[in-house]
């Protein structure tokens, strides 16, 4: 079985070498350029041949740029137990990740949609925000055990995620923070909908 190139010998050399190429690339990110590996090799200042050993593609630089948040969970230690407090304090902090890697989610978005790519695939990383919102559910499955907090949390991100928020920024025109406030009271009127069922 062969040994990955950024596995074998001097690796901590490589790591310093992949997180260059991955800091280069959110930086151009962030000035609303989608990188090619070139492209990021080049402000970097790593030889192209180099940067196509981490990266063999842009779609792999842009998931490496994407955001890792290895949490699973967005609530405090000491989370309240009221289920509309903890989604609130999720969706808090969504929404401050979709400001703060916006760049970056934009552009995992908008190769997730190439023709031919996996929508499930490893750009988009799904499955994550479904997981913190379900968490912050928790406490509905003794208080409404019929209902299906799964597909709750579902609904919840459909309409307070990334895509939700270019539609309102880039469609409808609003400033980013009223089209998060707005994601935000979505989130809270599907919970409230759920809950009246």
């Amino acid at each position: 079985m062969a040994i990955p190139y950024e596995q074998s010998g001097r690796r901590n050399q490589k790591s310093r070498t992949r997180e260059a190429l991955v800091t280069a690339a959110r930086e151009l990110l962030a000035g609303g350029i989608t990188p090619t590996v070139e492209e990021a090799a080049r402000a970097a200042s790593i030889s192209r041949t180099t940067a196509y050993r981490y990266f063999p593609n842009q779609r792999a630089l842009v998931g490496a740029a994407h955001p890792e948040i290895d949490r699973t969970s967005l609530l405090p230690a000491d989370p309240p137990t009221d289920p509309h407090h903890r989604l609130d304090l999720v969706l808090d902090a969504t929404g401050r990740i979709v400001l703060e890697w916006e760049a970056q989610l934009r552009a995992s978005l908008r190769l997730s949609l190439q023709p031919g790519t996996d929508p499930t695939g490893p750009v988009l990383r799904r499955g994550r925000v479904i997981g913190w919102i379900a968490d912050a559910l928790t406490p509905l499955a003794t208080t409404h055990p019929d209902l299906d907090l799964h597909r709750t949390a579902i609904a919840i991100r459909s309409a307070t995620g990334i895509e939700a928020f270019i539609w309102l920024v880039d469609v409808a025109g609003l400033p980013r923070d009223d089209a998060l406030n707005l994601m935000h009271d979505n989130g809270r009127a599907i919970l409230r909908s759920a809950l009246d069922r």
